[in-house]
Formats: C-alpha cells, sequence, structure tokens
C-alpha cells in the first residue's frame, strides 16, 4: 500500500515556509485528502449505460 503520509522532510519545510501552525494544517489536509482519495478508489464502481445514447436525446422539433 502506498504511503499517504508526507516525508518528515516535507513536513517540515511547509512549517518552516508557512509557519508551524499553518504547514501542519496544510500537511493534514494533503494527508485526509490522500486517504479520502484511496477511500474512492477502493469503492469506485463502474456504470453500465442501459439506455444507448442516441435513445437519450430529443430533438429540439419535438421537444416543443
Amino acid at each position: 500500500m502506498p504511503q499517504s503520509g508526507l516525508s518528515f522532510n516535507t513536513r517540515k519545510t511547509l512549517m518552516v515556509q508557512l509557519g508551524d501552525a499553518a504547514g501542519e494544517e496544510i500537511a493534514s489536509l494533503i494527508q485526509r485528502m490522500a486517504l479520502r482519495i484511496e477511500e474512492l478508489e477502493r469503492t469506485k464502481v463502474n456504470v453500465t449505460q442501459i439506455v444507448p445514447a442516441e435513445a437519450r436525446v430529443i430533438p429540439i422539433s419535438r421537444a416543443a
């Protein structure tokens, strides 16, 4: 399983560049987003269309 957290060096750089509180907040946000993306990828469902695409389109002349 891939690592979803940021490395120590990345977290440290964020805190140095943005300040401790902001750097920690950004790092935490990135980690939560990575975990959410992994969850979405695990639970992804492929959808098969039942109705052909042509049948769903209503010509403008008939819609009026």
